[in-house]
């Protein structure tokens, strides 16, 4: 209920700062609940994609510092996020987003390198879908980074792909990981030139 509040506030928010959302191809979004899986550019990321995807509802890692707040708190618990310990992750990290998916009731928001300064891949989406048996959609965001640029009203673009699935019969070795994360940034790089063929990402 909580989530179902915030969200339309949340889109008021980011009408009034910015004002130029775009969202393509939402319509390959599958249906059912699925893992949203991007390259991580900038903190209001995942408002953007849960916003383009309503009325989908979204679980949301966070890091467990912002819990640490009781008011941060309650807020992040009714918008159904959890908090993830970056340095000791533990396996409550794949089994509250596994066990999410698996009810049916929300997708969840992922980003696999963790954080926005790692080109580094974590196989954590991997696991978490092949366990869930939900698909993965790529999906990409460009526009302003700082907030500066948020203010200027330069539009923000996000982009949805097609939903990747990880066959039941497929063993996460080391190589398949690496045959899917190459999926992954090839869905990437071919939706950021959907939006723009010389889009180049450099980090703030």
């Amino acid at each position: 209920m909580f989530y179902k509040i915030i969200r339309p506030i949340v889109r008021f928010i980011v009408w009034v700062l910015n004002g130029h959302l775009h969202v393509h191809h939402k319509d390959r979004l599958p249906k059912g609940n699925y893992i949203l899986v991007a390259p991580h550019r900038t903190w209001w990321e995942p408002l953007l994609f849960a916003l383009g995807a309503s009325p989908m509802e979204f679980m949301f890692m966070a890091k467990i510092e912002l819990f640490k707040n009781p008011v941060l708190r309650f807020i992040l618990n009714h918008a159904h996020a959890f908090p993830v310990d970056r340095k000791n992750p533990g396996p409550s990290a794949l089994k509250i987003p596994v066990k999410g998916l698996r009810k049916g009731d929300l997708s969840l928001i992922i980003f696999p390198s963790g954080t926005r300064h790692s080109a580094e891949l974590k196989s954590g989406a991997l696991v978490i879908s092949k366990m869930s048996k939900k698909p993965m959609v790529p999906v990409v965001y460009q526009g302003p980074l700082s907030f500066k640029g948020l203010l200027k009203r330069k539009p923000m673009e996000v982009n949805y792909g097609n939903p990747i699935t990880i066959d039941k019969k497929t063993k996460l070795t080391h190589e398949n990981e690496q045959i899917i994360y190459k999926q992954l940034e090839d869905a990437w790089d071919q939706l950021d030139k959907e939006l723009n063929p010389n889009f180049h990402y450099v980090a703030k």
